[in-house]
């Protein structure tokens, strides 16, 4: 059965000028239906970027929204809509009321200089846009910070508080998460509390526990990971830095990752183990099946335009100044 719609899948691209791509979290299934597959700023960058008409974003919510915000004018679809948890976290109320603690704190919009992680919704880059910041990624976030603070301003950061703890002690500055931990004033990173599901399963016993059983083992962690974690890792990198990280390894190098089961899982054949006694699978990234993308194509194919991504004009055009920092920085 999966041959078939496999075969139909293709057959319906190719017919209908239609580029797929795919995050490295995606079902293999899926994945291995990709043109293109990915981090978030890789699609995002070859996604604004592709010739054909009609796109196919193979993952979660926001990221089919990043590619519309930088390509209005491309017609953007999603096979599933899912929504990834961390951005659900946030939404423009949460935003403002975190900006009015601070506020209330003695720490006004001129300040601080906001930048969102890109899981995110729209109306949150958008937001961001508007009071002169930038998105990031945990590939650029550093990148993105360090030039952010040239201009003498604490950071307000969103909605990750372990990628922004994370970078933060990476730079030698202080961090507190805005309403729990470590005092706002005398923080350079303002974090907001939120976090990644997934990247919450992984602990520091699960790295004595493999150091333990594996003598000389690597540990390499995504910056989503708890910042005990990631102090306690031998790497830590985004999703393209630890496939880039682990494919540079001698085959006979053990490693244990802590990042999600799909892409590890098909990053190398030996000496590669997931940090985690409980499987780490993104329960909104594997929504996606073959017959959603099989009925995408479909229905491009019929003109009904199933699971077409729009995004408000307005909304469009703050986020995308956001987006763009975030572009002009990375290159």
């Amino acid at each position: 059965m999966s041959r078939n719609i496999q075969k139909e899948i293709k057959e319906l691209k190719k017919r209908l000028n239609v580029t797929i791509v795919a995050h490295y979290y995606q079902k293999d299934e899926v994945f291995e239906m990709a043109d293109f597959s990915g981090d978030s700023l890789e699609l995002a960058k070859v996604a604004s970027k592709d010739p054909n008409p009609f796109l196919i974003f193979c993952g979660v919510g926001f990221m089919g929204q990043s590619v519309k915000i930088l390509s209005p004018k491309k017609r953007v679809f999603m096979p599933k809509v899912a929504c990834c948890a961390m951005a659900r976290m946030i939404d423009v109320e949460y935003f403002d009321q975190n900006v009015k603690t601070l506020e209330e704190n003695g720490i006004t919009k001129d300040d601080f200089i906001p930048i969102t992680y890109i899981n995110s919704s729209a109306e949150v880059k958008a937001r961001v846009g508007e009071l002169g910041g930038s998105v990031c990624t945990s590939s650029n976030a550093k990148k993105i910070i360090e030039h952010t603070l040239k201009k003498g301003k604490k950071i307000l950061f969103v909605p990750d508080h372990c990628l922004g703890e994370n970078v933060a002690r990476d730079m030698g500055l202080k961090s507190a998460i805005i309403g729990r931990d470590g005092d706002i004033k005398e923080a350079d990173i303002l974090c907001y509390n939120g976090f990644c599901s997934v990247h919450q399963l992984f602990s520091v016993e699960d790295i004595e526990f493999y150091r333990n059983r594996y003598p000389g083992i690597l540990i390499a962690t995504h910056p989503e990971c708890k910042p005990d974690v990631c102090a306690a890792s031998d790497f830590v990198g985004s999703t393209s830095q630890l496939i880039k990280f682990i494919k540079s390894l001698p085959e006979d190098q053990k490693v244990a990752v802590g990042t999600e089961f799909n892409m590890v899982n098909r990053l190398r054949d030996k000496n590669t183990f997931i940090l985690s006694s409980t499987k780490p699978e993104c329960p909104t990234m594997n929504e996606t099946t073959l017959q959603d993308l099989f009925n995408t194509l479909k229905s491009i194919e019929e003109k009904s335009y199933k699971n077409e991504i729009e995004v408000d004009e307005d909304v469009i055009k703050w986020a995308k100044v956001a987006l763009d920092r975030m572009m002009e920085l990375s290159k």
